[in-house]
């Protein structure tokens, strides 16, 4: 009876923040509209510009029936693009056809003429998961970019991209919105250039209300996305290149907003870049799903929206106040933190339970890091990618500073407080408090502080409240760091021939445990985490300093 009241009471803390629209629209989703017409209605509209060559990504076929997704390889044969013993986010990225716009697409064109043949022919008309929408978005926007590549569309693919629009325009994801509408309305936007007609002009009006609305809702006005991950961002960023190039390829005037948002978002994502060029690890993130920032940049850059930029080595703080991230450099320091309740309320699915946590880098090297993520579904690894236990912050209690659960599901969620900032010339400070434990006896408070200078910066942890409870403090280490001596509140660290001191000040002891660091899907590299552990009455302060 108490895990029953307890699973209601969970389902509670999570539907409540859900909007009216996701929960009526979820009964029709689960019922989708099958009757679609499958005759021919429109033809194709003759190209007014030139297309530019967009951002790509990483090669994923390795022969005409192979193909390499998440670090997992398949020859998919006529009966597996569907296969129960293959998981349902590979097969999803076989129904992408991401390879089609990927690096040196053009030698593999006789393998992507016979995939596309394969698809039609083997995935009848609204059957398996590449008739799902998400998917069934990727797809449509990816064929049509192949053809704005120099491509020729046979007749019979022009009929079934068709069929898919039609079929995409009357099953939207208004239970998920987010990312996976974002998704949907873009194909319908290309759809509805790349074809002339009556019902391709409604399928860009209606893309085009969606994206609208959208764009205003999904930038916040510090340039990030609204998810606060910046492999979705990176993702999101990409969208919207590929819509202005596809608007200029026919001469379409913009959508309102479009071309502003972009400068923001790319600056966004470079202040949340390591010194090596490459995105950090927040909540749902992960390498080579999205474009390298490089690749997103050169696009830029060719559209004429973007201009070649780079950080330099001078003292800064960037507040990216309503996303909640803040950007600490000095000459040999990076670091990237994490102030941000989860976001957006309706629309946790990428979250992690990782309030208050931050990466650092050292002479151009990641140290302390969060650890990536390479599963989705629900499973118990998934969950502990997501746990407060994956993250460079403070665990209570061994429970997590937001509940998450299932595979993309939150109930409740940590709130943050008292965010501060001091520039004090040769010290900045940045200070936080959340709440995501006051579920607990005695509601327990973390508070953080973080002071940086050019050769130390000291982690101040005060875990306020009543009660006696255990107190985690966590510092995940990237898999290059080497450990040397440790002892119970000290340890030296190298990374490429520098050595840091790490030295803790409580009442703990620090232990060192093997752990896995997630930098893309499908993988898992050996690391270690530094843990100073220490039971008490609150309140309860650990400080942490770490020198180079």
């Amino acid at each position: 009876m108490r895990r029953f009241i307890f699973k209601c009471f969970r389902y509670w803390h999570t539907i409540r923040h859900l909007k009216l629209v996701q929960i009526f629209a979820r009964a029709k989703f689960f019922l989708p509209n099958f009757k679609v017409h499958q005759v021919r209605k429109n033809e194709l509209r003759i190209l007014a510009g030139l297309w530019t060559k967009p951002a790509v990504r990483s090669p994923r076929m390795v022969d005409q029936n192979t193909f390499n997704f998440l670090n997992e390889t398949h020859e998919i044969n006529r009966n597996d693009w569907n296969s129960s013993s293959i998981s349902k986010l590979w097969l999803y990225n076989l129904h992408y056809f991401d390879d089609l716009n990927a690096y040196g697409s053009s030698s593999r064109s006789d393998w992507h003429y016979l995939l596309i043949n394969r698809w039609i022919e083997e995935n009848l008309p609204f059957k398996g998961n590449g008739w799902e929408s998400y998917p069934s978005s990727l797809r449509i926007v990816n064929w049509i970019k192949w053809s704005l590549n120099g491509n020729l569309l046979k007749e019979d693919w022009v009929n079934s991209l068709e069929i898919q629009v039609r079929m995409l325009s009357v099953n939207m994801e208004k239970h998920l919105l987010g990312n996976h509408l974002f998704a949907n309305a873009k194909a319908l936007i290309f759809a509805g250039l790349f074809f002339k007609g009556k019902e391709a002009d409604q399928w860009y009006q209606k893309g085009k209300k969606i994206l609208e609305k959208e764009l205003e809702e999904q930038v916040l006005s510090d340039g990030g996305n609204f998810e606060l991950s910046t492999m979705y961002h990176s993702i999101f960023l990409e969208d919207l290149l590929d819509l202005v190039n596809l608007h200029q390829t026919y001469n379409h005037e913009l959508l309102n907003g479009l071309e502003q948002k972009i400068p923001m978002m790319f600056n966004w994502l470079k202040t949340m870049c390591h010194p090596d060029g490459e995105i950090s690890f927040f909540n749902d993130s992960a390498f080579d799903v999205a474009p390298s920032v490089k690749e997103i940049e050169n696009y830029g850059v060719k559209l004429k929206l973007l201009e070649l930029s780079s950080f330099d080595n001078k003292r800064y703080l960037v507040n990216l106040s309503e996303s909640g991230f803040s950007r600490v450099a000095f000459k040999d320091v990076v670091a990237l933190i994490d102030r941000s309740s989860v976001k957006p309320d309706y629309l946790p699915a990428h979250a992690h339970a990782d309030t208050l946590s931050f990466e650092l880098s050292l002479f151009g090297r990641r140290v302390i890091v969060n650890s990536g993520t390479s599963v989705y579904g629900n499973s118990e690894e998934r969950q502990r990618q997501r746990g407060t236990i994956s993250h460079s912050t403070v665990v209570v209690d061994r429970e997590n500073s937001s509940e998450v659960w299932g595979a993309f599901r939150v109930a409740r969620r940590a709130k943050v407080f008292n965010s501060k900032d001091t520039d004090n010339g040769d010290i900045i400070t940045l200070s936080a408090s959340h709440n995501g434990y006051h579920r607990l006896n005695g509601k327990p408070t973390h508070s953080r502080k973080w002071e940086f200078s050019n050769n130390f910066l000291i982690v101040y942890d005060l875990i306020s409240g009543k009660g006696s409870h255990e107190i985690d403090v966590v510092f995940p280490l990237h898999p290059e760091v080497k450990v040397f001596d440790i002892n119970e509140d000290m340890v030296v660290l190298g990374i490429f021939g520098k050595k840091i001191n790490v030295n803790f000040d409580g009442n703990g002891l620090l232990e060192l445990e093997k752990s896995s660091y997630h930098p893309e899907f499908g993988a898992s590299i050996q690391n270690y985490q530094l843990h100073y552990r220490l039971t008490e009455n609150l309140p309860i302060s650990v400080n942490t300093r770490i020198s180079w």
